[in-house]
Formats: C-alpha cells, structure tokens, sequence
C-alpha cells in the first residue's frame, strides 16, 4: 500500500471507524480491542514485535482476518498513538486555571505516556496523522495557553518545545534504565570500573572546574531534572511576556 493510501485509510479508520462490512464475514473485532491488544504487546514486547501474525494470536483470529480491519503495520501506529494522547480531566481543570499549571499538567502527562509506552518514541512523529484524539488534544493547549500574549505561531513553537524536552529527557531516562541490560554490568559496576581513571585525571589539573564540583553534584533524579528543566521553560515564557520598562 503506498503512503498515500496508507494516509487516507488511517484518516477513513480515526474519523468513521470501520465501514460497514457490507456483504462480507461478519466482523467480530472491535477497533478498539484491535488497539488494545496493540499497545499491550506493543508495551510488553516493544514496537519491533507487532507483526500481523503476533497481534493476530493475541486477538485469537487469523493473520488473514485482522488484514480486514487494519491493513497495515503503518495504520495501527496511527490508531495506537491517537489512542494515548488526547485531553484528560487533570488536564482541562489545569486549564481552567492558569497557564503555567496547564504547561505543567501538560507535559507531567506527556512525560508519563512516553515512559509507559517506550514505542511512542520510536514512531515519527513529525507528519502526525490528525484524527478526533490529536485535533482535540491541540484544541486544549490553545485553551490552555490562550491568556498568553503570543502570536499563534509563537503558540504552536511554545508546543514543540515542550514536547521536545519532555521526548529528549523521557529517551534518556528510558535508555539509563536499559544500559544495565545492554552492557552487562550493574551501574556500580560500569562507574567503578572507570573511577580510578577518573580520578586520576581529575587531580591532574587538567579538568578544574570538573574537579572542583561538590560530591552530590551527580545525585540527582530523573524526576528533579524533569522538574528543574520545566521550570525553566516556564520561567523563559514568564520573561519573554511581562513587559519591560
């Protein structure tokens, strides 16, 4: 199937749902069990895993059956990625608040889904596919945001950037939780294999403002970095609207 078509069915599956089956079989699946089901082995197993064959045993049909739904790996993607975004309640009451809590709420979530869902981060997102889901989820932030002095197109880049911090540290934090498996050996392990190196160099006077840092200026967690950057991000758009003398 090409890309194009690929587009129009995913667009035909997110907006209508599936046609009427018509003179055919029966359908005895729901999109929404279809969905599930992807995003559970999708959870478990990862994004590699989802073949037609492995999402077909889960829903106990045949490979052949579930090409009626869904033709392709390229749509359940779609239909997978608009199934974990979209408005939450926590979401729409922060709205109702001020920017900065709705800012807040908003990327707390966004970080929350990519670490439950480790394959969001590895589809593309850059062409997203706008289904009910995406539309309304954009309608939000712009509520969200709308007491904001900034042009639209200041919006939609306040949008990407939260995104994009929220993506990068959730993709770092997902790889450090992976390396111990990767390399083989625990952190301790990997950080004391190379501490007397380190050492070494650090009181050679080569690396002095690295050999001046306090003892805990690694001890640190994913959640206070998380914190620490946002807040950041905010304080920058705090600035960038109050208006200077």
């Amino acid at each position: 199937m090409s890309e194009k078509n690929s587009l129009a069915t995913s667009l035909r599956l997110l907006w209508e749902g599936l046609p009427d089956h018509g003179r055919g079989p029966r359908r005895n699946l729901s999109l929404e069990q279809i969905v599930t089901t992807a995003i559970e082995l999708a959870d478990t197993e990862g994004v590699d895993a989802l073949s037609m064959r492995a999402l077909a045993q889960k829903l106990d049909v045949g490979t052949m059956t579930l090409y009626r739904y869904v033709p392709s790996k390229g749509e359940r993607l779609v239909l997978m990625l608009t199934a974990v975004v979209g408005p939450s309640e926590t979401r729409r009451q922060a709205a109702a608040e001020d920017w900065q809590t709705f800012l807040t709420a908003t990327a707390t979530e966004a970080r929350e889904m990519y670490l439950t869902h480790p394959w969001a981060i590895q589809t593309n997102w850059s062409r997203p596919v706008l289904g009910p889901a995406s539309v309304a989820d954009l309608e939000l932030f712009l509520e969200g945001v709308k007491d904001l002095p900034l042009s639209d197109a200041e919006k939609m880049n306040l949008a990407t950037t939260i995104d994009s911090y929220v993506l990068g540290l959730a993709r770092q934090q997902l790889q450090w939780s992976n390396a111990a498996s990767k390399w083989g050996m625990s952190d301790e392990e990997f950080w004391t294999t190379q501490g007397s190196i380190l050492a070494e160099q650090l009181t050679s006077g080569r690396f002095p403002h690295q050999a001046a840092l306090d003892e805990g200026a690694f001890d640190t967690s994913w959640d206070a970095n998380f914190t620490f950057g946002l807040e950041l991000i905010i304080h920058g758009v705090a600035q960038r609207v109050t208006p200077r003398p």
